[in-house]
């Protein structure tokens, strides 16, 4: 008895060694360029020479898929909780109020992010194992209880770190107030500021960085354009920015940095005005959310539905541009769930080079730009992944991951591990 009861301690003991401990010591760094498309770094010219050094000298992907819909919410969501939109339910850059009673419903960013994320993320798992966790203008993760240290969107003067900053003469009190007001360039040179301060005074474990300027001038101007080759450039010195920064405070040893995108982009040259085509066949009582690529319908009268989609349906099949109509019975084939009540009843497809908008112009209009937000099985909507650093194996080459896999891989970095996900541990990467 003796003997069965110390072979059963013993047994618990050598278990309890190979559970992975958090990682205290260690510090994970997500910068996000957002708008980055894959396809880019097929580029020779590209200047991007910081990123092709961690590419060279870390790990690297040949494309990251993103979710749908292929926008910034959506995408950085998945990144954190490993799981797509028919479980994370954030379908919008906000939180989205279906439409009732005949009104068309509302969408409103900068929410708190328990109202709007239904899923675990990790740096809930980070925080809950004592781990110390930052976010510099990431999404949906407003009011979060698990982020020890933010820098948000929209700052707030009154805030811990905007305060500390102001006292470092980075930014005044006034320019906060203003901060929606200034130059997409300069907020992300202040936001780069404050992720760099909050790494070297405070050195989290985790960090999520995401910067905008990309997308910004990808959406005004199209991508691979002269003023996109710019945007590049300034999305490689911020990442350069806070290497640098690590390196001089001698913390380069224990981070890991993972430079990421949540979508690529196409070049548009038409607009469907979604409200017009409606307006043109006489149909009344929908509502249309473009998105880009896509464009979500929904019933502002759910007992109206039944009649009213197939009408709708036939209406943009014959729409210049449409390339698809598809409805509630494919909506799991997407990663979206139909059962939810913030599901459209009906998603739009466009063609390559169109786009929905809203405006009741005209059905196809002139334009020229970009947007992203087509189904994420067009490889123009690849993200980018790039891992370098402690942790990481030099060399390592992968072919296409999944944005959902960012999470699992960040949790194993930091010796934690997120469950009931789709995506996975991208163990190639990992020494």
């Amino acid at each position: 008895m003796k003997r069965s009861v110390c072979c059963l301690l013993i047994t618990i003991l050598a278990t309890c060694t190979t559970v992975a401990a958090p990682r205290r010591d260690r510090m994970v760094v997500v910068i996000s360029l957002d708008g980055f498309p894959s396809y880019a770094l097929e580029d020779p010219y590209l200047p991007i020479p910081t990123i092709r050094q961690l590419m060279r000298e870390g790990a690297t992907a040949a494309s990251m898929r993103p979710t749908n819909p292929t926008v910034t919410w959506p995408s950085h969501t998945s990144m954190v909780t490993g799981v797509d939109g028919s479980r994370h339910q954030v379908l919008y850059n906000g939180l989205l109020t279906p439409p009732s009673a005949g009104r068309p419903g509302k969408i409103e960013p900068w929410l708190d992010k328990d109202k709007m994320v239904r899923a675990v993320t990790v740096y809930d798992i980070a925080h809950k194992a004592g781990l110390t966790t930052a976010e510099v203008d990431w999404v949906a993760i407003y009011g979060a209880r698990s982020i020890t240290w933010k820098f948000p969107e929209i700052p707030d003067p009154e805030g811990v770190i905007e305060k500390e900053l102001i006292t470092r003469n980075v930014v005044s009190r006034d320019q906060l107030v203003n901060f929606r007001k200034a130059p997409i360039t300069w907020r992300d040179s202040i936001w780069t500021e404050a992720a760099i301060h909050i790494l070297t005074a405070h050195k989290p474990n985790l960090m999520l960085f995401h910067v905008l300027n990309m997308d910004s001038t990808h959406h005004r101007y199209g991508p691979m354009e002269l003023a996109s080759y710019n945007a590049f450039a300034f999305a490689d010195d911020r990442v350069k920015q806070v290497r640098d920064a690590l390196a001089k405070a001698r913390l380069l040893d224990r981070t890991t940095l993972l430079v990421v995108s949540d979508h690529g982009f196409r070049t548009v040259n038409k607009l469907i005005q979604a409200d017009a085509v409606l307006e043109s066949k006489g149909v009344s009582g929908a509502w249309v959310v473009p998105e880009g690529g896509t464009a979500m319908v929904y019933a502002t009268d759910p007992a109206e539905r039944a009649a009213l989609m197939p009408r709708i349906a036939d209406a943009f099949r014959v729409v210049e541009g449409v390339e698809a109509v598809i409805g509630r019975d494919e909506f799991r084939r997407l990663g979206l769930n139909p059962d939810s009540k913030e599901s459209p009843d009906l998603v739009l497809a466009a063609k390559p080079g169109y786009a929905f908008s809203g405006g009741k112009v005209s059905s196809a209009s002139p334009f020229r730009g970009g947007s992203h937000g087509y189904l994420n099985t067009d490889s123009q909507m690849d993200a980018i992944f790039v891992a370098w650093g402690a942790g990481i194996r030099r060399g390592a080459r992968l072919g296409q991951v999944s944005v959902m896999d960012l999470g699992p891989t960040i949790a194993k970095l930091l010796g934690l591990e997120m469950s009931d996900v789709q995506g996975h541990v991208l163990r190639e990467i990992l020494e």
